[in-house]
């Protein structure tokens, strides 16, 4: 017999503050709480879904009294979609939390001497300011069924508390397009609106489920592999460049040609439409190839260094990777050239390049550009954005930087003078940093989307290295996310 864990719900908790990846925070008795769906100045009913000795975890059960500092949430589909999760805090004080989480997490995991940490750079526009986004078909409705006490609908200023009242459940209903549901693989939440991107995402959308509708389409249904219709995948981009890729389980010439038709009919702004069949059971295309239906098959993206000085043009295929936030980007990738401290005498090494896009940005502050990526496909993009660029003094290599980064070909290319280095959301494995004390450029730009893994490596790279300067940048408004550069100069 199953031994069922007793409910534990504590009542009247003052939420005080925020922790990191979004948790509100709260004490009581001595208990650091972790809690869901908490502003700091809530008072809350908290259920608690882990509990340990000197920490819990938790989700609002019910929330008492609203916080000030609580604002109303622009999207009708806030509570339920969990994209902007931070629409009831107003956008500077989700600025100041993410300040303090970069504090926190480079002094608490860094454990090194650090100076003052710059304020961080937040958007000028907190929304619309998406280049990419991607859609899912699925032949089954998420929604939210609220208490009969709510009436059924959202209160926008109340909705974190709606959607954690005992008695909300999921109901079923039509084929949808939209978002996945948060932690539920097969079901999608029906988007109307969404306002992450130009409301040109809402047109292709909206056309293409209503056409689809009324056509009686079939909406993929993940669990059976059945279904034509998958994926939109957008990309929007300052250049006024439009590209658009559907994605259908199977091939089906005639309904094909007239969804397509119809959409561009529609939405005569796109520039480029494609389409990819994937077969596959999951939704990865990068092992696919996207077809041509209309325009040339890429997007063209630009970023401008300094004030109008400079500008980049970057060709984006359906599978590259670029940053989402263009406008952002642009002051990322300007702090990271201005820690470079660039003479046009340095052997500049852009570590994890991807397409190049950081290598090219700093480009003519350097005597000589080498990237390094263990994605093949990416390092050819990289190339065919250098010479997009007239770049001659760049050169980008597949592979591992540990395998690559040896004496022959330090001999060839020469040492670096500084080295630039954005990885992934885990960091830089301990190889790899090892690789760098060894190789010992006077300065390292680290770039992070994580500063809790950046705050570990630093600790490491900290045995020959001196934090000089520190940045945090507000790539994604009304998320938790925070990106981060650091100067690090050897000792």
């Amino acid at each position: 017999m199953k031994r069922q864990k007793k409910k534990i719900i504590l009542e009247d908790v003052l939420v005080t503050g925020y922790a990191a990846e979004g948790k509100a925070l709260a004490k009581t008795d001595g208990k650091v709480i972790f809690i869901t769906g908490a502003v700091p100045g809530d008072v809350a009913d908290i259920f608690l879904t882990k509990n340990k000795k000197d920490w819990a975890e938790g989700r609002v059960e019910q929330i008492k009294t609203f916080s000030p500092e609580r604002s109303t949430p622009f999207c009708k589909h806030f509570g339920v979609c969990g994209g902007c999760k931070w629409q009831m805090l107003p956008y500077a004080k989700q600025l100041e939390y993410k300040q303090q989480e970069v504090e926190q997490n480079l002094k608490r995991i860094g454990k090194i001497n650090l100076p003052p940490i710059l304020p961080i750079v937040g958007a000028d526009n907190d929304r619309y300011y998406r280049n990419k986004l991607e859609f899912t078909f699925a032949n089954k409705k998420y929604r939210a069924s609220l208490n009969p006490s709510e009436g059924g609908t959202l209160e926008t200023s109340k909705v974190e508390e709606a959607f954690n009242k005992p008695g909300a459940s999921e109901g079923f209903g039509e084929a949808s397009l939209g978002y996945h549901a948060p932690r539920i693989f097969d079901k999608v939440i029906d988007i109307d609106e969404c306002f992450l991107m130009d409301d040109v995402n809402n047109q292709i959308r909206n056309t293409i489920r209503d056409f689809a509708k009324q056509k009686g389409y079939t909406f993929y249904d993940i669990r059976n592999h059945i279904g034509w219709l998958r994926n939109i995948v957008i990309r929007n981009c300052t250049t006024g460049e439009l590209m658009v890729n559907m994605v259908f389980n199977y091939d089906d010439e005639p309904a094909k040609k007239e969804l397509l038709d119809h959409l561009l009919q529609q939405v005569p702004s796109i520039t480029t439409l494609l389409y990819t069949i994937n077969p596959k059971w999951n939704d990865s295309i990068h092992d696919l190839t996207p077809q041509v239906y209309f325009g040339k098959g890429f997007a063209l993206e630009q970023l401008t260094a300094g004030k109008n000085e400079t500008v980049f043009t970057f060709k984006i295929s359906p599978k590259s990777f670029f940053q989402t936030n263009t406008r952002q980007a642009e002051k990322l990738y300007n702090i990271t050239r201005e820690f470079a401290g660039l003479t046009g005498k340095e052997v500049v090494y852009d570590l994890y390049c991807g397409t190049g896009s950081i290598g090219i940005f700093v480009s003519k502050g350097a005597k000589k550009i080498i990237g390094v990526e263990v994605i093949a496909d990416a390092i050819e993009d990289a190339k065919q954005n250098a010479a997009l660029n007239n770049i001659e003094h760049a050169a980008f290599f597949a592979g591992d930087v540990i395998k690559i980064c040896n004496d022959d070909f330090f001999a060839t290319h020469g040492r670096p003078d500084v080295i630039i280095t954005d990885p992934p959301r885990a960091g830089m494995h301990d190889k790899l940093i090892n690789k760098l004390l060894d190789i010992a450029a006077p300065r390292i730009v680290y770039v992070s989307c994580n500063t809790a893994t950046q705050a570990r490596d630093i600790a490491l790279l900290g045995e020959q290295y001196e934090v000089k300067k520190i940045q945090p940048v507000d790539m994604f408004p009304h998320t938790h996310h925070i990106e981060c550069v650091v100067l690090l100069e050897l000792k």
